[in-house]
């Protein structure tokens, strides 16, 4: 493994937070790897989007298969691209330099890191926030009716306390080190297995039993093709893209290859199964029972008769969404940030940015045109799917699993980084591009509608073509 070399290299010059985590410093073993993607499968999303699949007219046994298969694929994309951040120790804003360059890895990187992660942490703390104020109802119902008429930009006063509450909350645990991130990930996955264990149960009893789950055919169903199923599968793959992509992020205080490998793959697989049998019947069972499918898991806790079982319930979604927003939006973009401005901010100055522009966006006004949410999101996931399959063709294919360590930190060295890698940022674009085009063109339709693996698919071949090119006919690279 290629290391630092301290005694030449001008490491006053690096950011500290960036640089190769100290093996003192991996921490994390098989357990917290296990719990910490959580909160990424259990949320409000994830159930409207199973309950989507029975609109489409999925059956029960299609919709178990669909999830199990984006189980597997998302547990082994997982796993592949962690393997560099936990052998090197290194972030993702700088693992991306070794497949575009020093400056040609700044494009993917704004991309995932600041405008996903930004977006996304304030779409979930807002998510987070309406949690806090059913829970605050609950004790004070004249909570939610706090102010009267009064409107902040279209939120309402408790709304508005909610939210703000929430964001405080995630900046106390921004500002933790990553041992204490572990062991909010670790306790929210007894309190996940407990309460989704229950509302399944709950469901069930609702519909009257396994069986009526089992026989159930969904209103509007039709005869399903085999590419319904796969766009199920990569709507389901589409929501990971951007955890996937930086997943070395967390994976650089792994304690061994094991830990992180076993952890997530295990933890990924047991989640999604536990997630099936919940959406499968928490969807169904409020079907049979009240006529119309609950597709909101906020709207299940409402129908909760116990006040400790709301309670529970309601801590378990907050803190789920806590720590992936943590972990999947805060840690991406603080890292980029601090990478594009090395000497300006640090990690905690840079989460601070983030947290205050997760503010500014406005991430309620978003959620009212859920239109306007879902293309932005589709033109994201269309321009990222193509980064994974660079980064992991580069990585087991070009360069063997090897990181000049030097060349990427731009330390001067015999094999110098190129400012722009060409085939890496030809293979991205061109393969977004056909997914963008794809959702105005009919005869490319098949990019965008599985854009999250035909992406990943197509940049690979892309990017092994154009390197062939290269080497061989010898083209200088752009320094």
């Amino acid at each position: 493994m290629t290391q630092i070399n301290q005694e030449t290299s001008p490491l006053s010059s690096i950011n500290s937070d960036l640089l190769p985590t100290a093996l003192e410093s991996r921490t994390w073993n098989f357990s917290n790897y296990f719990s910490v993607w959580m909160g990424s499968v259990h949320n409000i999303p994830s159930y409207v989007t199973i309950g989507g699949f029975f609109a489409l007219g999925l059956s029960t046994g299609q919709v178990f298969v669909v999830i199990c298969c984006a189980a597997l694929l998302v547990a082994v994309l997982l796993v592949l691209n962690g393997h560099a951040g936990n052998k090197y120790g290194v972030p993702f804003s700088i693992l991306l330099r070794a497949s575009y360059g020093r400056k040609g890895a700044i494009l993917p990187g704004v991309f995932r890191g600041i405008i996903a992660g930004i977006m996304w942490f304030g779409l979930q703390t807002y998510a987070g926030s309406i949690a806090v104020s059913i829970f605050i109802g609950t004790f004070f119902p004249g909570y939610l009716t706090l102010g009267g008429n009064f409107l902040f930009l279209g939120l309402s006063l408790s709304s508005l306390l909610s939210f703000l509450l929430f964001w405080l909350i995630n900046l106390l645990f921004i500002f933790a080190d990553v041992n204490t991130l572990g062991r909010l990930t670790k306790s929210v996955t007894v309190l996940i297995f407990i309460v989704f264990g229950g509302m399944s149960i709950w469901s069930i009893q609702l519909a009257g039993g396994v069986e009526m789950i089992l026989d159930f055919e969904p209103s509007g169903g039709r005869d399903v093709s085999l590419f319904l199923l796969v766009s199920c599968v990569s709507a389901i793959v589409a929501t990971w893209v951007a955890p996937i992509l930086s997943v070395s992020d967390i994976t650089r205080y792994s304690s061994s290859k094991r830990a992180h490998a076993g952890g997530q793959f295990i933890g990924i697989l047991a989640t999604y199964l536990l997630f099936a049998c919940a959406s499968i019947s928490i969807i169904i069972g409020s079907e049979i029972a009240f006529g119309v499918p609950v597709w909101n898991v906020l709207e299940v806790v409402n129908n909760f008769d116990s006040v400790f079982a709301v309670i529970l319930s309601l801590t378990t979604l907050a803190l789920a969404t806590l720590s992936v927003n943590i972990v999947g939006n805060v840690i991406p973009a603080a890292n980029q940030l601090t990478a594009l401005f090395p000497t300006k901010l640090n990690f905690k100055k840079s989460a601070l940015v983030v947290a205050t522009l997760g503010i500014l966006l406005l991430p309620w006004k978003l959620m009212e045109n859920p239109t306007s949410i879902f293309m932005f999101l589709n033109m994201v996931g269309a321009l990222l799917s193509p980064v994974i399959g660079v980064m992991l063709t580069h990585y087991y294919f070009i360069s063997k699993k090897m990181i000049n360590l030097d060349a990427v930190y731009g330390i001067r060295g015999k094999q110098p980084l190129a400012s722009f890698q060409v085939p890496a940022l030809l293979a991205t674009i061109l393969t977004g591009g056909l997914s963008l085009l794809g959702s105005k063109i009919a005869a490319l339709e098949v990019f965008y509608t599985i854009s999250s693996l035909l992406g990943i698919i197509v940049s690979a071949c892309l990017y092994i073509t154009f390197y062939s090119i290269q080497t061989t006919f010898n083209f200088k690279k752009i320094q």
